[in-house]
């Protein structure tokens, strides 16, 4: 954790004024190597602690740190566009019956999966966490996950993130391109392209807008 520390807080005084992808540019090479030893040998990096501190230091850089099947990725912290397209389809978010899920959404959580850590930027729930669970990285499976597409990071919403997502448990996927305008939804034995708006039934028995 010490060589972690030392390498995000050196270049974060480097970066001050910079915008968020100048940053992920700088930061790259060099801590993108040093993020992946230390994943890969020091087990105690999955620590509650430990990892809240180094996602952290990643978001103080402008970063967003992920891991998937133990590779890291990065992707620069949302821009207002894409939060407005995420506030938008969370809004449309319910549940279809009175009974079952609750479909708990969540924006933007970060969630320790089997093989990695991601933050998808809508997280569906049957339930409220506890409080317990509140204070610390989540390790509740999603029952669905939806992504809005980053510009210059079209490979790792579209391509990466969903069988990933299955592979850990996940039921649905639902991805958004503001720039195509298209909506992927993802499941275990399909995928689906449509043109929004459209509402999508999840497995859970929730229903979103998009």
């Amino acid at each position: 954790m010490a060589l972690t520390t030392v390498v995000f807080g050196i270049r974060s005084m480097a970066f001050v004024g910079m915008t968020g992808r100048e940053r992920f540019r700088r930061i790259r090479p060099l801590s993108l190597r040093c993020l992946f030893l230390l994943y890969n040998s020091d087990q105690s990096r999955f620590d509650p602690l430990n990892l809240t501190n180094t996602l952290l230091q990643a978001d103080e850089l402008g970063v967003r740190l992920e891991f998937v099947n133990r590779l890291p990725l990065w992707e620069a912290q949302p821009l207002y566009r894409h939060r407005k397209h995420v506030e938008r389809i969370a809004g449309g978010i319910r549940a279809k019956t009175m009974e079952g899920c609750a479909c708990i959404y969540a924006l933007d959580v970060y969630i320790q999966f089997p093989n990695g850590l991601k933050s998808p930027d809508i997280a569906i729930f049957c339930r409220e966490p506890t409080e317990e669970e509140q204070h610390s990285v989540s390790t509740l499976i999603p029952e669905a996950v939806i992504e809005v597409v980053s510009e210059g990071f079209e490979a790792k919403d579209s391509e990466i993130s969903p069988p990933f997502y299955l592979s850990q448990g996940v039921k649905d996927i639902v991805v958004f391109d503001p720039t195509t305008l298209l909506v992927m939804h993802v499941k275990q034995n399909s995928t689906t392209h449509q043109v929004p708006p459209i509402e999508i039934e999840l497995e859970c028995g929730c229903g979103a807008e998009v």
